[in-house]
């Protein structure tokens, strides 16, 4: 059995990494794991409150550099105020989205250049990276078309966007894979939520041991 593990959930939007990370809460909390799950951008008060800016759907002029420094300042608290700590107290910790959602979203749909997004993320958090991630694996339309049916009444800057963009995360994603194929497992999230939930429950559980 290994020791504790930084375990990120990624994936295009509407894929479903939120609610079945829900799930395997729920199983951690029956098997008396001890854990923290927490989100990005958020989980803290300070990236919170970063995160009502980076998603407020009214702010439709915010440049692709201010996004991506904004997301790694979000990211750099969060970090160092709740996920290092949790670690050194020897929890696992669950994150919904880390550094590969800038990667795929600002470095690569936004075309800011990928390395420079993980220049600037490495800087926020010490080049510390994932043990392992879980991808929901989604084409862009059906997560668009879930989104809509869903969340009509929360969507976000990003959830606006077009298709042609969510494509690119898709692509960036894609990308982030081929760089780290030693830490990414991926998942078929166009599965029933019950099999994605099985599946990625069996990853960790590979891992974990």
């Amino acid at each position: 059995m290994v020791g504790n593990l930084f375990i990120t959930f990624e994936g295009p939007d509407g894929a479903g990494k939120t609610s079945v990370l829900k799930a395997i809460i729920e199983r951690f909390e029956k098997q008396d794991v001890d854990f923290l799950a927490t989100r990005e951008p958020g989980g803290i008060r300070i990236a919170e409150k970063i995160r009502e800016i980076i998603l407020n759907p009214t702010h439709k002029e915010m440049d692709p550099h201010t996004e991506a420094l904004l997301y790694a300042s979000a990211r750099s608290q969060h970090f160092y105020e709740k996920v290092i700590p949790a670690l050194d107290a020897g929890k696992h910790v669950l994150c919904d989205r880390f550094i590969d959602s800038s990667l795929a979203y600002q470095g690569y749909a936004r075309g800011l250049g990928m390395e420079e997004v993980l220049s600037i993320n490495e800087f926020a958090i010490g080049k510390r990276m994932p043990d392992l991630t879980i991808l929901f694996d989604l084409p862009p339309a059906v997560g668009l078309a879930r989104i809509q049916a869903s969340r009509a009444n929360e969507v976000n800057r990003l959830d606006e966007e077009g298709l042609a963009f969510h494509k690119l995360v898709y692509e960036g994603y894609l990308e982030v894979v081929k760089r780290y194929p030693e830490r990414i497992r991926i998942v078929d999230a166009s599965k029933s939520m019950e099999e994605v939930i099985e599946d990625v429950w069996t990853i960790i559980n590979e891992v974990i041991g």
